[in-house]
């Protein structure tokens, strides 16, 4: 592979941007650290406290209590929704306010006339069927909460993102997406059956095969417009209590690092996942569990391939155990990318700190508010309670800081097939110049009906289906004119 000095030759300079001067808004910005720490951390400490308290609770309900508890729920929604007068309400939509959300969205249609519907009380895991291998759950379960009790019985939704405060409504309304989608697909591919209260307080449960599919494929990307989500059952896997992790550097132009990264799950080209594989053992061996990829600068990267390992293979002499979940451990993107100096190594985490491994840096966002807290001292002393809960960060901005982060910030996920990985790098570079980028494949399943994303045109025609039906997804969050502060 070309040396990192000839990558950079070849790399178009990106626009250099003259300086503006500096605005009170700026400052505020730079600050910013101090209401986190004074205010969102110890607020943030609180509120984990408020939710474990409540989980601990929650699991003292039996499961016909907590089945009674959803009717009722439901029961209230739709007496709420039979109150409405369309030509009087307007359109409906959730009464939770915009800052509750883990998101930058503006939601300035919850400003304008509408008529709110209360789904506060839908928190509960209502039921983990191990015959049936499906967890059934209520749309504000966070993914935090579901690891925390699947793990432990060595199960877990086939698709698990990252951060703990994602909640299964949010990703099947939008879209959800992890290491592991190179196999499942996105989150919303994993979903058995949703129950939905439409506009008119019609109750249906819908799935891929009964009267309500055109509702069951037409949910995911919907942002909750076409009913509410009030329950979903949601495929689970086997896992076991390690992911076996092998850290891979890369070095070359862009297109050579998305090459590399097309490598490191290369079986996934010519078929699409374990399925495809049938019985052949050796071929279901060739593809990991988990891919992810970092890529650090226009020459630099490091890809990581996870597969589940026992508690017996993990602890065995010589092998390394790696706590990410400790408070005080380096912040994850910046461990991996130790890969850089280090060379290929490999060493075990355990599965459910694995799961979760970018939530307490908040991807790299954490660095951008509080630009010291991924040092050692820090991390040690009040690492315990990171990362501050985004609602917090949300209420203590105010409407200059929201308003600057809309115009300066950049967090964008973009979804391209894996072909045009490359190029799509090369464009981030010249026109943003943002890094690191965060690369994670997803497998693209055909719709019977037309669906938001769809596979490209004639792909069935493809020598290489795989290509033309997989999907990368790259995550540029950062601000362009800061970004250098991210990397170690």
């Amino acid at each position: 592979m070309d040396s990192s000095a000839a990558a950079t030759t070849t790399m178009p300079r990106p626009v250099v941007r003259p300086k503006r001067k500096k605005v009170l808004v700026d400052y505020l910005v730079t600050f910013r650290w101090i209401p986190a720490i004074f205010v969102a951390l110890p607020l943030s400490a609180l509120i984990h406290l408020c939710i474990y308290i409540g989980g601990v609770l929650a699991s003292i309900k039996s499961e016909e209590r907590r089945r009674r508890e959803h009717e009722e729920n439901v029961a209230k929604v739709v007496r709420r929704l039979k109150q409405r007068d369309p030509k009087r309400d307007g359109l409906v939509c959730t009464a939770r306010k915009p800052w509750v959300v883990v998101g930058m969205r503006n939601v300035d249609y919850k400003r304008a006339r509408r008529f709110e519907v209360d789904l506060s009380a839908f928190h509960n895991i209502l039921e983990i069927d191990t015959e049936r291998m499906v967890a059934r759950v209520e749309p504000l379960v966070s993914m935090g909460q579901l690891t925390k009790v699947t793990c432990p019985m060595n199960l877990s939704l086939a698709v698990a993102p990252e951060f703990d405060d994602l909640t299964v409504g949010g990703l099947i309304n939008s879209y959800g997406i992890s290491g592991s989608s190179h196999i499942y697909g996105l989150f919303s591919d994993t979903v058995v059956a949703m129950e939905v209260v439409l506009a008119d307080g019609r109750v249906v449960r819908a799935t891929k095969d009964n009267e309500h599919s055109d509702l069951f494929y037409g949910m995911p990307w919907s942002q909750g417009t076409i009913g509410f989500v009030v329950a979903a059952e949601i495929k689970l896997i086997r896992i076991k209590e390690y992911m076996r992790l092998t850290y891979t550097p890369v070095r070359g132009t862009l297109k050579e690092i998305a090459q590399a990264y097309a490598d490191s799950f290369s079986f996934s080209f010519s078929s699409s996942s374990r399925d495809d594989a049938g019985g052949d053992s050796k071929k279901q061996q060739q593809v990991p569990d988990f891919v992810e990829g970092m890529v650090y600068s226009p020459s630099e990267g490091v890809m990581m391939t996870g597969v589940y390992a026992t508690a017996e293979e993990a602890k065995k002499k010589g092998n390394r155990i790696n706590r990410v979940g400790w408070w005080f451990k380096p912040w994850f993107y910046q461990y991996a990318q130790t890969a850089l100096k280090r060379g290929e190594f490999v060493e075990y985490i355990p599965t459910r700190e694995y799961y979760h491994r970018h939530t307490r840096s908040l991807y790299w966002e954490a660095k951008l508010i509080i630009p010291f807290a991924d040092q050692f001292w820090f991390r040690f002393l009040l690492g315990w309670l990171m990362p501050p809960k985004i609602t917090l960060l949300k209420i203590t901005q105010g409407e200059a800081i929201r308003n600057y982060y809309h115009d300066n910030h950049v967090i964008q996920d973009v979804l391209v097939p894996l072909h045009k990985v490359g190029e799509v790098l090369e464009f981030g570079h010249r026109e943003l110049e943002v890094y690191p980028v965060w690369l994670c494949p997803h497998r693209l399943f055909k719709a019977p009906v037309k669906a938001m994303v769809q596979p490209e045109p004639g792909f069935e025609q493809h020598p290489r289906q795989g290509r033309r039906r997989r999907m990368i997804q790259l995550q540029l969050q950062s601000s362009p004119i800061t970004h250098s502060m991210l990397l170690v």
